[in-house]
């Protein structure tokens, strides 16, 4: 990988702050850069967060401008792309 990718990020904006992350991360990712350890809360309130990292358990979905459940593990963050955790 080029060293120029390791350090290119981009400018997501999460539950409406910007956050700067690393430009080809997922927005799983981008979330955890950003010191996020969850995405959602489930039917009993606990704490949700990506975990299998390939869409299976689906913990990790969000709202990605304004399309909700939304599999962060799975879309690639982009500059500009707001995302919205229901935590």
């Amino acid at each position: 990988m080029s060293p120029a990718l390791l350090t290119a990020q981009i400018t997501v904006y999460i539950n409406g702050q910007a956050q700067r992350v690393p430009a080809g991360c997922s927005v799983a990712a981008a979330l955890a850069h950003a010191g996020l350890n969850l995405s959602r809360r489930s039917l009993t309130g606990q704490p949700r967060a990506a975990f299998c990292g390939m869409g299976q358990c689906q913990e990790c979905r969000v709202s990605i401008d304004a399309v909700a459940n939304r599999l962060g593990c799975l879309t690639p963050a982009k500059d500009g792309m707001k995302i919205k955790t229901e935590a």
